[in-house]
């Protein structure tokens, strides 16, 4: 990127309402109409402020709305540029970022876990052709708020045993949805109140949270994380000083650092959240191995939501998600569910629920994530001699990089080699501390050597010396 900073000055006299979201139009209409190019560096928040005669926390606000919208990127060390991806926006084109991508033949993707394939197409194919031969008079009707038991009933197998979520996992307590980015804005619609409520997480956090919490008018106070986690002492100092409603915790396969989080921090995060009145929402989409640490949901059933999905492990395009909601609030989700879309539609209910009562979900699930466990231990094996944090049979693994690396840079470099991969950058709140680190996530869409000789790539540039590359 262009550390040259450009000397755009938008007009904000004539804009109505807050001038930090007045900032946020300007900077989209600048962008679309090319006065901003791509790469292009942005004036410092007090730089900008002065030039506009506003408060400096007025353009911090706007940089970071624009930010979280995919418009800016943030580099720590570095100032704040016009994103990459907003220079492929055309006149009409969302400024959100992509959740999925597309790309190019020969190119590697480590952006998200892509699955291989262990019998779903299979599968699903089968289910398909059964559900189709039953189709009845109940496709003529809305999917209803009760019409979906039959599926809520078959989730139960979808936890195996062991877990601690099986028990807790009755037909009552679940909510069907679209994923799990949608259960995610389920949630935040069953439990945000007032105009700008406040929600903590972590960090370094999944950037689709970040922006649910956008669509839904919400602010993102960031916890700061040690080595097993959100750390109790912090949440409860942002809890005292901020009137949160809510908490977003990865606990079993931190996301992106992969790391796990001891039952001794759980039970002290549910007293902060106790004594402060949190909702605590767990995700799982990863589905970790099972082990014998408790889930939330399991420690603190008044207030802990259980988020889930076959998208990691059995089908990403199936988007069916599972809420397991606190006791009593199933029947608060499923109506919000109703007031949203609906309902899951019939033919994914069907197909999911064969799937779910043969045990063929569980079947592939395990064996999903053996052929990732497997892939896993070959990235080890090449990337062993750097700092590295994975759990056995999960879909990725963090890197954090020698001294003289930025994520950003690496990133750069490893794109111009055609891999791709996710900076610490995407997942950090702009005010927050990027750690020079990269997430990996496992290629399960192309060969093993070819997932290898990307591997193989990306410690060639580790090797080369950091101030030899152009930043």
């Amino acid at each position: 990127m262009d550390d040259q900073t450009t000397q755009w000055k938008p007009e904000l006299s004539n804009q109505k309402g807050p001038k930090y979201l007045a900032l946020v139009r300007a900077l989209r209409e600048g962008i679309r109409a090319g006065k901003l190019l791509p790469g292009q560096k942005l004036p410092t928040v007090r730089d900008l402020a002065w030039r506009l005669g506003v408060t400096p926390g007025t353009v911090a606000r706007g940089y970071q709305i624009a930010t979280q919208e995919g418009l800016l990127q943030a580099e720590v060390g570095r100032g704040t540029f016009v994103s990459i991806q907003s220079g492929r926006l055309g006149p009409t084109e969302s400024v959100y970022p992509l959740m999925s991508y597309e790309h190019s033949e020969g190119i590697v993707d480590f952006r998200s876990p892509i699955l291989p394939d262990v019998g779903q197409v299979a599968a699903l194919a089968k289910a398909m052709a059964e559900a189709a031969r039953e189709v009845d008079d109940q496709y003529l009707k809305y999917p209803g708020l009760r019409r979906d038991e039959y599926c809520r009933e078959a989730v139960v197998n979808w936890f195996p045993a062991g877990c601690s979520v099986r028990p807790l996992a009755q037909p009552e307590n679940i909510v069907l949805t679209l994923g799990g980015q949608n259960g995610l804005s389920l949630v935040l619609q069953c439990c945000l109140r007032g105009d700008r409520p406040v929600v903590f997480a972590e960090e370094l956090a999944y950037p689709g949270f970040r922006h649910a919490v956008r669509l839904h008018r919400a602010e993102i106070q960031p916890i700061a994380l040690d080595e097993e986690g959100m750390i109790p002492e912090a949440l409860d100092r942002a809890a005292r000083r901020y009137n949160g409603q809510l908490v977003f915790i990865t606990p079993d396969a931190q996301n992106p650092t992969a790391v796990r989080m001891s039952t001794k921090r759980r039970l002290e995060i549910v007293e902060v959240a106790r004594r402060h009145n949190l909702q605590i929402v767990e995700d799982d989409c990863y589905t970790a191995p099972v082990n014998d640490l408790p889930a939330f949901r399991a420690i603190a059933p008044e207030r802990a939501w259980y988020v889930t999905s076959l998208s990691k492990t059995i089908s990403a395009g199936m988007r069916f998600g599972i809420v397991v909601a606190p006791e009593g609030m199933g029947e608060a989700g499923r109506l919000t569910a109703q007031h949203s879309y609906f309902g899951l539609p019939r033919p994914v209910t069907d197909i999911v629920t064969r799937l779910l009562n043969s045990g063929e979900a569980l079947r592939l699930r395990l064996a999903a994530q053996a052929e990732m466990d497997r892939r896993l231990k070959l990235a080890i094996n090449i990337l062993g001699g750097y700092e590295i944090s994975w759990q056995e049979g999960l879909s990725f693994l963090w890197l954090r990089l020698p001294l003289g690396w930025r994520g950003s840079t690496f990133v750069r470099m490893a794109e111009a080699e055609g891999v791709l991969l996710r900076s610490a950058d995407e997942y950090v709140l702009q005010d927050g501390h990027a750690p020079n680190a990269v997430r990996i996530a496992l290629a399960g869409g192309v060969t093993e050597n070819m997932m290898c000789q990307a591997l193989g790539r990306l410690t060639g540039i580790l090797q080369s010396q950091p101030n030899e590359i152009p930043v």
